[in-house]
This record gives structure tokens, sequence and C-alpha cells, in this order.
């Protein structure tokens, strides 16, 4: 993936959809201490997501999930050589600030994790670290893009071991790039409008006179417009997203990750799958090699082979009581 360097409106953008891309390839997985972050390092992991709970327990505990405790994070930063990013609640600076100053390498604005804002999601390009972003649809992403995100990862349904929204939200997303790369410039327009629909929500809950349109990324005017409208020409020109796109939310397999490379994912994220396994250890190990050879049918069998244990058990999405996925805008 090509980046185009004039097309980067901030100094800052260059480092960090650089570092994004340093992840392309690889497997990101979730982990909860520093035992745990040895056995993704072992298993050659790219990068570690320290949070004090897997998304499988997240859903199970219930209640309000923020971001975990810093002497937990802390704990994987000094104990790994590898990347560490962690999880602040969409829309909360408070919690990205204090990941920031804390020294994470990228900051996921995460569904995993309850909301506090129903309006915007963080002002991305305020923070000199990165951010990913999840999406499950072109809209999402763009808007995510627009906001500064530096990676992009489809939701999927995070802690249910299922792939059936990870696929969803890559298809759907790969066919809105190629409606995208058949429309005139009049059609461009006026999805960059659609897209810019969302920020009016504040404005429209409202019942007083008059009109507002600020937002925390600026005023909805034409410099966004044109904003939005140049990400979606460059959607257009290279035929996928201007940044790294990682699939994430039910991978539970070796087979489930090469699947997701195979629809043209960059990378994986991994967390329950791996560690609500019989063998974690394997199952890194396995995931890993999956990743690395998706098309490479017989590297794969292997890998698949290698998981004498048995996955995590998984979930129907008919029978959850909360959508991580439907969380974010």
């Amino acid at each position: 993936m090509r980046t185009d360097f004039t097309k980067l409106r901030h100094g800052s953008d260059l480092l960090k959809r650089g570092f994004a891309r340093m992840q392309q390839g690889g497997v990101i997985m979730d982990v909860v201490d520093a035992k745990q972050a040895a056995i993704a390092e072992d298993a050659g992991a790219v990068a570690v997501m320290a949070l004090e709970r897997v998304p499988a327990d997240i859903r199970k505990a219930g209640g309000v999930a923020r971001m975990s405790h810093p002497d937990m994070i802390q704990g994987i930063l000094d104990c790994t050589s590898i990347p560490v990013m962690a999880k602040a609640r969409i829309g909360h600076e408070g919690e990205a600030r204090i990941l920031e100053a804390m020294g994470v390498d990228m900051v996921d604005e995460s569904e995993v994790l309850t909301p506090a804002d129903p309006f915007f999601h963080i002002s991305k390009k305020d923070y000199e670290i990165p951010f990913v972003c999840g999406a499950t649809e072109l809209g999402e992403a763009v808007r995510r893009i627009h906001e500064g995100a530096a990676m992009i990862r489809t939701k999927g349904e995070a802690g249910t071991g299922n792939l059936v929204a990870a696929v969803t939200h890559s298809r759907l997303i790969t066919q809105e790039i190629k409606q995208v790369q058949s429309m005139d410039d009049n059609l461009l327009d006026e999805t960059a409008e659609l897209i810019l629909e969302r920020y009016r929500v504040l404005a429209d809950t409202s019942k007083l006179p008059g009109t507002h349109l600020e937002t925390p990324f600026g005023t909805i005017d034409d410099a966004m417009r044109s904003s939005i409208r140049e990400i979606l020409d460059e959607v257009k020109a290279i035929g996928r997203l201007p940044v790294v796109t990682f699939s994430a939310g039910g991978i539970a397999t070796p087979a489930d990750a090469s699947h997701m490379m195979r629809m043209g994912m960059d990378g994986i994220f991994v967390g329950s799958g791996i560690f609500k396994s019989d063998d974690p250890p394997t199952m890194a190990d396995a995931i890993v090699m999956a990743t690395a050879h998706y098309d490479d049918a017989s590297k794969v069998a292997e890998a698949m082979a290698m998981t004498e244990g048995n996955p995590m058990k998984g979930d129907e999405l008919e029978t959850l009581e909360v959508r991580l996925d439907q969380r974010g805008w």
C-alpha cells in the first residue's frame, strides 16, 4: 500500500501512519498480564493490547467497562519489547491523555469499553500518539480517518469467537469501496454529505432555535466537506482505505485468521480466541503462522493441526444481550 505524502494534512500523520504500517501482516494480541505478554511475544505477535480482561470476560462481567488501571498497563509496558497498545472509551479524552502520558504506542478508541460520548469520537489529530478505531462500514471508517485515525479495524463482535460479524463488516466496506470507485463527482459529493450527517446529531438533538454546527473536529463547513471528499477521492484512486486495515472480533482459530487475511485485511487482532482456548501458547503460535501464510492452505492446515485442544466455545450473535459492534458513530 502506497501513501500519497502530499495528502497528509498534518506533519504527524506520516509518523502515525508509519507506525501503523509497521504492524502490517501481523497479529496483535490482547493480554492481561506479563505471562500472557510473554506468550504473545514468543509467538511472534507484532504488538500487544494491554487490558484488565479479555473481551469475553468484559462481556460476561457486564456493567461499565473503563480504561484499564495504569499499574496494569505499566506492568505490560515494563515486561515486553514489542509495541504496547491500550484501550480508551469512545469520546473519552481524559483516558486517552493518560495513555499518551504513560507512553503506550497506540490508543484503541474502542467499542469494547462503554462509550463515554454519545455524539462524537476523540479528535485524534490533537494527539502525538497514533490511534486505531473500529468501523463497520465505509462512512464510519472515513469519519475516523478524517478525525486522525492511523489504523482502522473492522469491529466484528468482540469476545464471541464468532467470525460472522467480522466477515460482514469486511464485505460491506469492500463493497462500498467498489461503489465509490464507480462514482462520478456528483455522487462523490453526495456521499461526502451523507458521511457528514452523523456529525449533526448533537445539533439536531437540541430543541432550541438556531443552528450550531461546531464539532470537536471543527465546523461542519466547506472545509470539512473538502476533507471528507479528499479521503473518498483517495479511496477511489487506490481501491482501499488509505490507512492500514486490520480485522478484529470473533477470530478464534488459525483458519479464521487466514480467512480474514484472504478477504484483504492487513492483519489480525485476537484476544479471547487465544486466551480462552485450551492451550493459549500453541493457539498463539498457530494463529501467527496462519496469518503469515494465509494464502498457503498446507501451512494453514499445519497451523490447525498444531491446536490439539479446543478453541473457545463461542456464541451465536442472536443470543447476545449487547452488541458491541453497534457502539460508535
